[in-house]
């Protein structure tokens, strides 16, 4: 984009600040009444609130779906979230209202309607796309373990979200949130806001509640960085312990899937439901437990009492913009140790691991190597139709090159071109010693030494800054709602001069990291802290869909 677009953007935006003021101080949306009966708001519900609602008969599952589908319709015109409706959404919200009244309750989320990631197999009469035309049309023989997992618990599909294109693994030069199938997504709190990703669509569609909840996958920052500005929880699973198959791969080293959700409870009851394992997975077999931890029990407003919390602050770097972030996190500091945690600051990984982070390119070398052997052999061979006879990267970087809704090379295909000249893949023992250095910067270099060298129960960081070292070890993150950027913060744009990166009222996070398979610990600091805090209930998103339950029950 050129400078005069992007300041006519700029002004835009300003314009609008002005016109439109950010709403900001505690909210709550008001609860509807029907017949005396009262109706809970649905970007506010809770897992919990919907499953007493659906027991009581207050309303059933097919409402549920009418009501969210229309609050879909209300905006997706305007902030492309939702590439496709599952057109067997509400039959299958009547069989779990069947099976209700029968006695059968498979779960917690039984008759709830969750969306999922566009890169999310699913079979169905919805397609997994990954955001490109290459995969349109293309079939797979099962679902996703996640998915299974999910219709399994008796949640409903409802929908799949817009993503940034193959899970932001294509360009060196595109946006967060846009693919070829679905556009350009925005998020809610500010004008043209951009949504991070690349689980874009999920974290909108989480949070103004066009589904209970989503899932997204996390490479490196998928599932933090899109919850961060979108006033949500998001939990980024150990790798392996929810399943990868059928989900469109960059690494089996990293990627993973997990919950983005309004609260920490209705983060872990989703977490719950997906975790396990999957033979189709072999990651899954790590998993060090048969039965898992309770992570919904792990919900304890006293999970910070006596724990030790380290800050690594020398992976906190000084960014334009970071003030309010920074200033946020030393209140955040406050309250855990308000919470009874003993907060051992200052701490600081190697100075070889440092620069291994900020400079190497071992992390590069991995992320190549790996999709090249991982597209074609962990999801594009297991497909049952493949139309556009994509059979590895190479076919899937021509087609994209020659299919005009594709936008190249305006949006290059730079990531892959790398990849492809890298020249070997994840067999080679040059591909080995890169993730080696991988291991050993995040590993006993790096977050994990920290974490046993001074005996900490976790380590936190502001979420701007978490994702990076947790994914070359595949180690788990939970990222909830810290704070807002002041209301008078001048909008700043990213670097195509189209999405607003940081503006009045964006939301930020904070992220409790952990060792491999530690969700259940890592979920109770977090709620201690969410329930201390409330931050998500300070500001109103500016886009919402106005339809409630009050008006479908009835209708």
């Amino acid at each position: 984009m050129s400078t005069s677009l992007k300041s006519v953007l700029s002004l835009i935006v300003l314009a609008l600040a002005t016109v439109f003021p950010v709403v900001s101080g505690q909210y709550s949306y008001q609860t509807q009444i029907v017949n005396g009966k009262p109706f809970p708001s649905l970007i506010d519900v809770t897992t919990e609130e919907l499953a007493v609602g659906l027991e009581s008969g207050q309303f059933t599952s097919v409402d549920l779906v009418t009501a969210y589908i229309a609050r879909i319709n209300e905006v997706n015109a305007t902030l492309n979230v939702v590439t496709e409706i599952n057109p067997d959404a509400l039959s299958i919200a009547a069989e779990l209202d069947a099976e209700r009244a029968n006695g059968t309750v498979r779960g917690p989320l039984h008759g709830l309607p969750i969306l999922v990631k566009g890169n999310i197999g699913t079979l169905d009469k919805m397609s997994t796309t990954a955001g490109s035309f290459a995969l349109f049309g293309a079939t797979l023989p099962r679902d996703s373990g996640v998915a299974a997992k999910l219709r399994a618990a008796g949640a409903i599909i409802l929908g799949k979200t817009n993503l940034s294109q193959w899970a932001n693994f294509r360009s060196n030069n595109s946006t967060n949130g846009w693919s070829a199938y679905g556009g350009q997504t925005y998020a809610a709190y500010y004008y043209h806001q951009d949504p991070s990703g690349s689980s874009s669509g999920s974290g909108v569609g989480s949070s103004i509640g066009l589904a209970l909840a989503a899932l997204g996958t996390e490479t490196s920052g998928s599932i933090l960085s899109p919850s961060e500005v979108n006033n949500l929880v998001g939990i980024k699973p150990t790798v392996g312990l929810t399943s990868r198959a059928l989900v469109v791969p960059i690494s089996q080293r990293q990627d993973t899937v997990g919950p983005m959700a309004r609260t920490v409870k209705d983060a872990a009851y989703l977490l719950q439901a997906i975790a396990g394992k999957d033979s189709n997975d072999n990651y899954t077999s790590a998993i060090p437990f048969d039965t898992l931890p309770d992570y919904v029990a792990a919900c304890n407003f006293s999970g910070l009492m006596g724990k030790r919390i380290g800050i690594p602050r020398n992976v906190i770097y000084q960014q334009k913009g970071d003030g309010p972030i920074l200033s946020a996190f030393e209140a955040a500091i406050t309250v855990l140790q308000k919470a009874g945690a003993t907060v051992i600051d200052n701490l600081n990984i190697t100075a070889y691991a440092l620069d291994q982070y900020f400079n190497g390119n071992a992390s590069g070398i991995v992320l190549d190597a790996d999709f090249v052997s991982d597209l074609p052999g962990e999801y594009l061979s297991n497909l049952v139709t493949n139309p556009n006879n994509v059979h590895n990267l190479e076919d899937v970087r021509n087609f994209t090159q020659h299919f005009p809704q594709e936008d190249y090379p305006d949006r290059d295909t730079g990531v892959w071109d790398e990849s492809l000249a890298l020249g070997f893949n994840n067999t080679d023992p040059r591909f080995w010693a890169a993730y080696q250095i991988n291991l050993q910067t995040a590993g006993p270099q790096g977050i994990l030494g920290l974490i046993a060298n001074y005996s900490l129960d976790a380590l936190i960081l502001p979420t701007a800054f978490s994702p990076g070292l947790p994914a070359l070890v595949g180690t788990p993150v939970v990222t909830v709602p810290m704070g807002f950027y002041p209301t008078n913060t001048t909008p700043t744009l990213n670097r195509r001069g189209s999405l607003v990166e940081t503006g009045p009222n964006i939301p930020f996070g904070l992220s409790f990291l952990g060792t491999a398979f530690s969700e259940a610990s890592l979920i109770s600091y977090a709620y201690a802290f969410e329930q201390r805090t409330m931050v998500r209930n300070q500001v109103q998103p500016l886009i919402v869909p106005n339809t409630e339950l009050s008006n479908v029950v009835g209708a």
